[in-house]
């Protein structure tokens, strides 16, 4: 009996050891130098510099919902560093449509404006609110989310900030509609017919 008891609480021991190990390696890998550099690349003050955000200064409202990223893809210092940005511009009546980040959680901060958000969680929850400036809102890490600007107006701008150098962004009407699933699957799926699903795709088609 001392026996089993024994081998029940090795085995427990070793799941929540595992467990453990699977969180730790669910973020950004920790890094054993002070930076990471790509090869070839000279390391100054220039190499921690990102100016890609000046075109926000001085510049008009976009005509066109607009994110302006800081990831690793655009700034490679951030490799290794498990942080990035992006500044997003919401003239009237436009919206962030419904995308999830796989990598990292959100931190969404309101600069200007008004924004209705929201988010899904796995049961099905819809958590929703009206954000005005000066507010921060969190979207779960991998939840379904969007943002939408419902102002007649008034333009909002925001600055999200993300916990990994690369987050990832999955566009779920670019996702269902424009990566060649079959037809028959989605008409199934959203329990219509091909016709409307084609309808979608050409929708979402990107413009010539």
């Amino acid at each position: 009996m001392a026996s089993t008891t024994s081998n029940l609480k090795f085995f427990s021991l070793l799941i929540c050891s595992l467990a453990i190990v699977q969180m730790t390696l669910a973020g950004d890998p920790d890094i054993l130098t002070d930076f990471i550099t790509p090869p070839n690349a000279t390391v100054d003050a220039n190499f921690f510099t990102f100016t890609g955000m000046r075109v926000l200064v001085g510049g008009g409202p976009p005509k066109a919902f607009t994110v302006l990223k800081a990831t690793l893809a655009e700034f490679p210092a951030l490799d290794g560093q498990s942080v990035s940005y992006a500044v997003l511009e919401f003239p009237s009546g436009t919206t962030n449509p419904p995308h999830t980040h796989p990598r990292s959680a959100e931190l969404f901060f309101l600069v200007e404006g008004t924004l209705e958000v929201g988010f899904v969680d796995t049961k099905n929850n819809l958590f929703t609110q009206t954000l005005e400036a000066g507010d921060l809102f969190v979207f779960p890490k991998g939840l379904v989310h969007f943002q939408y600007n419902a102002d007649s107006s008034t333009p909002a701008l925001a600055i999200s900030a993300f916990g990994s150098a690369s987050a990832g962004t999955v566009s779920i009407p670019s996702t269902l509609f424009t990566t060649n699933i079959d037809d028959n699957v989605l008409a199934l799926s959203f329990k219509t017919d091909v016709a409307t699903i084609q309808k979608l795709k050409a929708g979402l088609a990107p413009k010539p």
